[in-house]
């Protein structure tokens, strides 16, 4: 599929897609499970980061010397879409610190298919921050798009979120990108489809049962 410049997908280097191997394999226990799916978050936040905007800072090193450096120049958060992307903090807060995380729980109904909304808690402040939106699965894109929505209610600017996902369908693709044309997605795979049951081909399985271990047997 085709996808805009707003879309950022980590370059398939031999080791991203051996570390996909690991965390796709129904036999990987959750220790490994966890310690290879941080590896990958860790690329996707350094990417996210990089989409931020900068401003020159000039510094004087041990020698005397002048470097022409740069600074992130946006106050930031990061929201994590409860409870698949908790699993995205912890690596976060070996990048930036002392960053707020607001929290949104969005849970989609296993017969419907459709996202409902429950709880969210937010930094007071937050439409004058870049947010990082946490979410690793994007199917149907339901839950994404109630989540960022409610952003945009709270005064988000569009142009200020960055989704970092860990797998996307084509179909959720699609939906965030045609809804919200100047949204930034970071993803590490784009899968072949969606299946019946709205689970992503080749998949995962539940991303966040076998990150927290509360899953014994994956789909």
């Amino acid at each position: 599929m085709s996808v805009n410049e707003k879309v950022h997908i980590l370059k398939q280097t031999k080791q991203l897609r051996a570390l996909h191997s690991i965390v796709r394999n129904k036999d990987t226990c959750q220790a490994d499970f966890v310690f290879y799916s941080n590896r990958i978050i860790r690329q996707l936040l350094e990417t996210s980061l990089d989409l931020l905007p900068y401003e020159g800072l000039n510094v004087i090193t041990p020698i005397g010397q002048s470097y022409e450096g740069l600074t992130i120049n946006a106050k930031l958060c990061a929201v994590s879409v409860i409870r698949a992307g908790e699993s995205m903090e912890h690596e976060l807060g070996h990048l930036v610190k002392g960053m707020p995380i607001g929290k949104i729980l969005i849970q989609r109904d296993k017969t419907t298919k459709k996202p409902k909304y429950y709880y969210s808690h937010l930094p007071e402040d937050i439409s004058q921050r870049h947010v990082l939106l946490l979410e690793p699965m994007l199917a149907t894109g339901g839950s994404a798009i109630a989540a960022i929505d409610l952003l945009l209610e709270k005064g988000v600017p569009e142009k200020n979120i960055i989704f970092v996902n860990l797998l996307a369908s084509p179909d959720g693709i699609e939906r965030l990108t045609q809804k919200y044309p100047q949204l930034y997605v970071v993803t590490s795979s784009i899968e072949r489809e969606l299946n019946a049951d709205a689970y992503m081909i080749p998949g995962i399985g539940d991303f966040g049962d076998r990150y927290f271990g509360t899953q014994q047997v994956f789909r």
